[in-house]
């Protein structure tokens, strides 16, 4: 697999888009109430919304620049709507009705003509003809005016420099109190025939098509409710996913909630999705359906922790419930508790059925359920209340170390139990969709933990062992994002031998990117993603669609002859030892009228040039020179050189431990200089650690040394090895002749340094 990051659309494929198309709305609005966008023909939206508070307002947003697809295919930021006129059908229930005091309003937001900030509130009663809620509404960008009633209010609006407009939606019983409504109030609103015309209507937007790569994309809704199914889908479709995506449901978005006191809580009341998530999910469905995808509905044992009954949660020792790191955090709801899971077998059956009504075959997928081990401490969460009847836990402090007799019991028990309610889930779904393909996906790094060996007892128990489930899903994103590649096998082995499920009937996730300034974890996940295909997995599947939207990923098939850009040989030893050797720095001097300089390094380390000519001794040795260069294809690939005056390391200091850090760089130093080394010589690599020699440690590609157990804080790690030069040909030519051999000219064959790290 080849890959990159792109953060801005070049000389890609190119289309043009009508502005105000349906695909490219969003909709935002505050916690708890839901709303969602789809698209219901290609001039249509529909707008649904469910309202828990009298002050919930809902904004139907199109935003002049795009900032949520991927950089190859977002429209052009275009902020200047004078030339736009906007017409569609408006039709609306359940919402405060167009001709009323908070009726629907589209506030734009920019700057005036003197590049002043301000905004303009658009009461599209004025600009409609009908009933307020049935109406046809034309708004001419060029002749547009905000204010309640006119000409008292009249407020003209600038739209030469427009960032984003906005349509308000609200409750009919909305005010700004912020008081409960009796009850939640349901309601939606469609725009059809929407039809934007003159001079600025058409914006060019990003049609790049990849294709088809191998790899099955995952994605969330919670990262995705706020745009239409159909835009995320064509990300998907144009970037070369292909096969199944895995839907993951969500924790925090999907959910009806029922008023108890002063709280709202997951509720079956009505169904189990609200009506926002059910009308996504079928708009994702049938989408998905008709460009070829099949969904594998995934669905955690996490919820948001503000929306949950306190006896569904799993608890501490000490009473306190699970809590992840998520800002606000969710909860991890109880294997033992009846209500917890009866709640999840009919949100899994919702789900499925949706899938199902749009032709989908049914897959469902069990996501990371466990005990919860809190970070901070250690401490596992198993001794909520239903936990405490189901199999009596006794005390433990942390889940970290060496277990009694009694408390690996214990383990045993919480993970049978674990098992017992995996069990019931998937029965509901096979009940509920014949046929159903169940998958679990286990993170590893939680519960292989090497400093906590009794866990997977708990949190990967023999329960789920072959045939329990038809596909094992593996995911290890905290090894991968650290490089930790050993961990990645060691752990994959470890499932495999405990669980039996062999790599045909396995899944792996690769990801995933948590932040936007960690976008150069993508190269370990490339790798990691890779590496997994190699291993003969069923299915590969980079974890997430909304990261790989943000950083502008991409990755494509080929060859390996045909993106490798480094050949792992040595040049010549019979020509390179003569190798004439003169390392660089870039520098710029300024002199000054006085004679004083400013000297300024662009380098932090020399690059190295090389002559390999003088090396040259014989017929043979020019033909095998030549025969290296039409291998390489001149300077087009990388090769091995071993630097005849330095190619040793001795005792090179690597770096310090504390007692958490597994992974160090190979380094040679030179004084206060030092330089990377990433191509030291196989089986030359000796380790010390606080002085005395180690053999627990693998080498990995790049000149990364990987220990299988932490240094100690404050010991010294040193390495000798061996080590080559990456260079390549400097030139696209080579001119060698037997008759300057034989006068004894000395040829030119340049080589320069490649720099890897």
């Amino acid at each position: 697999m080849q890959w990159c990051l792109h953060s801005e659309r070049r000389d890609q494929r190119s289309d043009t888009l009508s502005r105000f198309d349906p695909r490219y709305w969003t909709v935002d609005f505050p916690r708890p109430m839901m709303a969602a966008v789809v698209v219901t023909d290609p001039d249509g939206l529909r707008v649904d919304a469910v309202f828990y508070r009298a002050d919930d307002l809902a904004g139907l947003i199109w935003e002049s620049a795009d900032r949520h697809d991927h950089p190859l295919l977002r429209y052009d930021t275009v902020r200047d709507y004078r030339d736009c006129r906007l017409r569609f059908r408006w039709r609306s229930r359940g919402i405060k009705p167009l001709d009323a005091i908070h009726g629907p309003t589209l506030t734009i937001e920019g700057r005036d003509a003197a590049g002043r900030p301000r905004a303009w509130y658009v009461r599209l009663w004025n600009y409609a003809t009908g009933t307020a809620e049935d109406a046809e509404v034309v708004i001419d960008f060029a002749n547009l005016a905000g204010g309640f009633r006119f000409p008292e209010d009249r407020d003209p609006v600038w739209a030469g420099d427009v960032d984003r407009m906005f349509v308000s939606l609200v409750a009919p019983d909305y005010d700004a109190g912020g008081r409960f409504l009796g009850q939640p109030q349901e309601g939606w609103v469609e725009l059809t025939g929407i039809v934007c015309d003159g001079p600025g209507a058409v914006i060019g937007v990003g049609a790049a098509v990849l294709p088809e790569q191998g790899f099955g994309i995952a994605s969330g809704y919670d990262d995705s409710y706020h745009l239409t199914p159909q835009r995320l889908l064509r990300n998907m479709l144009h970037l070369g996913y292909r096969g199944s995506i895995v839907h993951y449901v969500g924790m925090s978005h999907y959910f009806r909630l029922e008023r108890s006191g002063e709280g709202l809580y997951a509720s079956l009341a009505g169904g189990a999705l609200n009506v926002a998530s059910a009308a996504w999910h079928r708009g994702f469905a049938g989408e998905a359906r008709a460009l070829g995808y099949e969904l594998i509905w995934l669905l955690s044992y996490e919820l948001f922790d503000a929306h949950c009954w306190g006896d569904w949660k799993q608890r501490s020792a000490d009473g306190a419930p699970a809590l992840t790191g998520w800002e606000p955090p969710s909860t991890l709801l109880s294997p033992a508790h009846g209500g917890a899971m009866a709640y999840l077998q009919a949100v899994a059956r919702a789900f499925l059925a949706i899938g199902q009504a749009a032709g989908l075959s049914p897959q469902f997928q069990i996501g990371e359920p466990w005990w919860w081990v809190r970070p901070s401490d250690g401490a596992p969460c198993i001794y909520d209340a239903a936990a405490m009847a189901a199999f009596a836990p006794v005390p433990m402090a942390s889940m970290a170390g060496a277990k009694s007799q009694a408390q690996g019991d214990t383990l045993d028990r919480a993970g049978a139990c674990l098992a017992a309610s995996t069990a019931a889930l998937c029965a509901a779904v096979k009940a509920a969709a014949p046929g159903c393909v169940t998958h679990l996906l286990t993170y590893l790094p939680t519960v292989l933990d090497p400093q906590a060996p009794e866990a997977k007892r708990a949190n990967m128990p023999i329960g789920w062992a072959s045939p329990a489930f038809d596909v094992l899903q593996l995911e290890d994103y905290d090894w991968v994002t650290a490089g930790d590649s050993a961990s990645t096998r060691k752990g994959v082995a470890l499932a495999e031998a405990r669980l039996g499920y062999p790599p045909e009937r396995q899944h792996y996730l690769a990801g995933f990117v948590l932040r936007a300034d960690q976008r150069t974890q993508w190269a370990w996940i490339a790798d990691a993603a890779e590496a997994a295909r190699a291993r003969g997995v069923a299915a590969t599947f980079l974890w997430a669609m909304p990261q790989v939207m943000r950083d502008g990923f991409v990755c494509w098939e080929g060859e390996e002859d045909e993106v490798q850009a480094f050949d792992d040989v040595l040049f010549p030893l019979a020509l390179g030892r003569e190798a004439e050797v003169t390392p660089g720095f870039s520098t710029a001097i300024l002199t000054g009228a006085g004679g004083r300089e400013a000297r300024n390094a662009s380098w932090a380390e020399a690059r190295t040039t090389y002559d390999v000519g003088p090396g040259i001794r014989s017929a043979e040795d020019i033909a095998a020179l030549l025969g290296f260069f039409r291998a390489r294809m001149g300077p087009a690939r990388g090769f091995r050189l071993r630097d005849p005056f330095d190619s040793i390391g001795t005792d090179e200091a690597l770096g310090m431990g504390d007692g958490a850090t597994r992974r160090f760089a190979l380094t040679r130093r030179y004084g206060d200089q030092s330089r990377r080394i990433t191509r030291p010589v196989p089986g030359s690599v000796s380790v010390k650690v606080a002085g005395r020699s180690m053999t627990g440690f693998t080498v990995e590609p790049g000149g990364w040394l990987l220990f299988d157990a932490a240094p100690v804080m404050g010991a010294a790690i040193t390495a000798s090895f061996t080590f080559d030069v990456p260079v390549r040909f400097a030139e696209d030519r080579l001119s060698v002749t037997l008759a300057g051999f034989r006068a004894g000219a000395a040829a030119s064959v340049p080589l320069v340094e490649v720099r890897e790290a």
